[in-house]
Parts: structure tokens; sequence; C-alpha cells
């Protein structure tokens, strides 16, 4: 593998701030990003990268390629969490197992963002804006699907009349399609398609040209949160730590393999596997916090945000880049 890839995504602004924020923490620093700022910030990010992929949509079109790559965005966000499910299960109890797996299953959306700007680094800004609706769809099956696994794996009367009590079925939904990254994610990639070019025209200032100083603040504070959240796993043991870096490896090879046989392009195709390799720390905690109230959340909170999305950000995406490369020819 090219090392410069790797050197080339380090030395990308963004990831360096990412670095800032993780040194402060270490450092004791009293460095923050005061609140609600982060919030604006995750907002802006999902609605500038659903209005430019509503956009791409529009000028592209809709094709069989397309198609292929929602479905099979679908797909993987309902099978991911069953078998990582199982393999939790040898170390984890049916709750918190079931929670981590959809954090697996599911997205990350700052993720994502970040590959996309590795790509345009790269001068391979030619993505398609279908990726966004990928990115949109993959969030709420993985949420239904754990706690499928929950009503599934967790028999006793206690753990019944608790779900009878705190589990309905029009919560779960409401959470998993409503909530507020998808909802806004979702309506910004609508009116980017209905909007079209007089839309973009109007908005590019906003939604292009102040991007990678919002997305920078933002990762400086994901790297202030994430040191924050490296104590938590301390306790976890040697499993936990190895599942939250290895399960992101699994999963993108698995969306390389899916990627090649659908053919996409390289871009495509890395974006594909960021998604399939990345953990929700925002969505889908959301929802298990409130659904599911036995798991812990310093426990899959923490491997989605301390340990898999630096290694994405840092390592991963470059060297999933140069896998793609290399199969691709």
């Amino acid at each position: 593998m090219d090392s410069s890839l790797i050197l080339s995504n380090i030395l990308n602004p963004p990831v360096l701030f990412f670095f800032i924020g993780l040194s402060a923490v270490f450092l004791k620093s009293d460095l923050e990003i005061p609140q609600p700022l982060p919030k604006l910030f995750s907002l802006y990010l999902l609605f500038a990268i659903g209005f430019k992929g509503g956009h791409e949509i529009h000028e592209s079109g809709i094709n069989g390629e397309i198609a292929l790559t929602l479905i099979a965005a679908i797909l993987l966000a309902a099978i991911v969490p069953i078998y990582c499910f199982f393999i939790l299960r040898l170390k984890l109890d049916a709750y918190n197992a079931a929670a981590v797996a959809a954090s697996y299953g599911s997205i990350s959306a700052v993720t994502f963002v970040t590959a996309t700007s590795f790509l345009e680094q790269q001068g391979m800004n030619n993505y398609g804006g279908h990726m966004v609706a990928a990115l949109a769809l993959m969030e709420s099956p993985a949420i239904i699907i754990g706690l499928i696994l929950v009503r599934l794996f967790t028999k006793s009367k206690e753990s019944k009349e608790n779900s009878d009590d705190n589990f309905t079925w029009t919560e779960v939904l409401r959470e998993a399609f409503l909530n507020g990254s998808v909802f806004l994610l979702l309506g910004s990639l609508v009116v980017g398609i209905i909007t079209s070019e007089n839309g973009w025209q109007s908005l590019e200032v906003f939604t292009g040209e102040i991007f990678y100083g919002m997305l920078t603040f933002f990762l400086l504070d994901m790297g202030i949160v994430a040191a924050k959240r490296i104590e938590a796993l301390k306790k976890s043991g040697s499993f936990i730590i190895g599942f939250s870096i290895l399960m992101p490896v699994f999963n993108a090879l698995i969306g390389i393999f899916i990627a090649k046989a659908i053919g996409m392009s390289v871009p495509n195709a890395l974006l594909f596997t960021v998604l399939t390799a990345s953990a929700s720390y925002i969505a889908v905690p959301a929802a298990m916090r409130m659904t599911v109230p036995e798991a812990n959340p310093s426990l899959y909170i923490s491997m989605a945000l301390a340990l898999t999305f630096p290694f994405n950000i840092i390592i991963g995406i470059p060297v999933y880049l140069a896998i793609i490369n290399r199969v691709w020819g």
C-alpha cells in the first residue's frame, strides 16, 4: 500500500484538528467547544451533504447501478447487526450486544463527510450524489434489527414485563425514521433534487465554501469527546477493543466486494465501503437509550466514538482506498 495515502489523510486539516482535540484532553488543557455549537456543526454538515447529494442526483438521474447500491445499503444495514450480535454475545449480555450491534450496523455521517473531504483532496470528487441517499437509508434498519434482537433474546419474565411497559413499536419506528439526523438529511436531499441548479447556485457559498471550516471545528470537538471516552473503555477488556477495530475492517472488506460486484467507480466504492465500516454514535445511541435502558451507553457510545471513529478517519479511509485501487486494478 502507498503510505503516502495515509500521510495525505493525516495531513488533512480537519483530521489534524481532531488530533488537537485529542491532545487537549490528554494534556489537560481547558480547550472546549461551547454548547450548543457542536450540535449546530452536526446539523450543518447533514444539511450540506444532503443538499449537495440531492443536486447531484438531479444532475445524474437514476440508473441500475444506483438502484443496486441503495438496495445493497439497506440489506447490509439489516444484516450486519445480526452477525455482530452473535459475536458480541460471546462476552456481553443480550441488551448490550444488541445495542452495540445496532451501532455497527448503522453509519457515521461524519466519517462519510471526512471521506468525501479525503476524496476531494485526492482530486477524486466525481462521486455520485446517490451515496448520500445510501447514507440516509442505512440509519434506520440497524435500529429496528437491534430492537428485534432484544425482543427475541431477552426471554425472562422480568424482561418481558419491562419490555411491555417501556417498548412500543410506534415509538421505535418514530425514532428510527424521524430522528433529527435522518429527517434533516432526507429533507435536504429532497430539496436539492427539487431545486436543482437554481437552488445549488443560491446556496453554493453556504454549502460549499465554508463546509470544510465547519467540518474542521466539528472534528476538533469530536477529538475532545473521543479522548474523554477512552477512559471508559479501559475497563472493557481486549475483546471489546479488538471488536471495535477488527469489525470495521471486516465490514469494509464486505463493502468492497459488493461495490466491485455492482461495478461502482472508485470514489463511490470508497464511500460505500466507509458506510459499511463506520458505526453510529449519534442516531443509534439516541434510539437505544430510549428503548433499551438496560444497555450501558458508555459501552456502545465509547466503542463507536473513541475507537472505531478515530480508526476510520485516520487509518481506515486511506487503507480502504488503497485496497480498492488494488482490486480495481
